[in-house]
Order: structure tokens, then sequence, then C-alpha cells
């Protein structure tokens, strides 16, 4: 790994609640991972072995169905760890997988110490459990309250950065509509 990238997983790691050493001695068994765009992270149907902090581009999670659908059920950019939380606390394979949307640079861990931090209840573990259970609150409440015009133009308004690197049919599925609906709602917006 370079010494840039194992400083800034050292600093991401502190700001969970790691101790200095324990930033350094884990960023130390980081692995850089370049991916590409479509390449997977970790499979559906597969118990994870690795989580992952994002350094650079967007991966998403996403369900493949057996009709041929996809279904985007969170995006990840930047700064964002990607976790299993599901096979994590059950032992079971994903039910989704975890995929890059666009070409990315990420840093992999075993799942050791995530397993570990989890029986301690470290500060980093609910740290970022918080940190999911919150998006997921959100997110839940934007499709149950919302109508699809709604959720796209929270969309816009809260991920402005994410509309120049996805694709139409990515933001549908993330917003639980076709591509077909994003486009009319679209170009509804472009007339008003």
């Amino acid at each position: 790994m370079t010494p840039e990238a194992c400083a800034s997983l050292q600093r991401v790691l502190q700001q969970l609640g790691l101790t200095g050493e324990e930033a350094t001695q884990l960023a130390c068994l980081g692995k850089l991972r370049q991916i590409r765009s479509g390449e997977t992270l970790s499979a559906q149907g597969q118990v994870p072995t690795q989580f992952h902090l994002l350094l650079e581009g967007v991966c998403h999670g996403v369900y493949h169905t057996e009709n041929g659908r996809h279904y985007s059920k969170e995006f990840y950019w930047e700064g964002d760890w990607v976790i299993g939380y599901e096979s994590l606390l059950t032992g079971e394979p994903l039910p989704f997988e975890f995929q890059a949307v666009t070409d990315s640079t990420l840093v992999a861990l075993t799942m050791e110490p995530l397993s570990r931090w989890r029986e301690q209840r470290h500060p980093a573990y609910l740290t970022l459990l918080e940190t999911q259970l919150l998006f997921k609150e959100r997110k839940e409440r934007l499709l149950l309250l919302s109508t699809p015009e709604q959720r796209y133009r929270h969309f816009c308004e809260h991920y402005p950065q994410l509309l120049q690197r996805l694709a139409d049919y990515q933001i549908a599925a993330y917003l639980g509509i076709t591509p077909i609906s994003l486009s009319r709602i679209k170009s509804r917006l472009n007339k008003g």
C-alpha cells in the first residue's frame, strides 16, 4: 500500500475511535485494491471475507434477481466504508453484491478486526453501525413517504456529486422506480 493510502487509512481509523497505535497496526494490514467498473468486491451468495474503505470512485450494493432485474440498495463514494452488515451479524452469505460503478481504489481489510470490534463493542464499531443505521432510516423514510418525483429531487439535492457519475438506470434502481419513470420525471422538471 502506498504511504499516502496508509496515512489516509490511519486518519480515518482514528476518527472512528482507534488509538494512534491501533490505527497504525491495522493500516499496515490493509491491501490497496484497484477495480474496474462492473467488477465485484464481494459476491452475492457468498460470505464476504473483507470490508473496504473507498478511497476513489463509486461502488454500490446491488441485488440481482432471478428474472434479470437489478436493484441498487446503496451507493458508496470516497470516504465510505463498504461493509456487509447482514452477513457480519448472521454469518450468512450476502443477499446482494458489492460492485464498482466506476473504476475505483479501495483499501481492503479482513473481517477479523470488524468482528473483534463488534464483540468488544468498540467505539469504532458503534460509530460505523450508527452511521449505517442513520442512513438506512433516512432512505426508508424517503422511499415510504415520498413520491417518485420527491425522491429524485431529494437525490439531486443531497447527492449532487453522484448525478454526473451514475447512469440514469442506476439512479432509478436506487430510487425504486423504472428508468422510464425517471426519464418522465426529468422531462417534467426540465419543462417546469
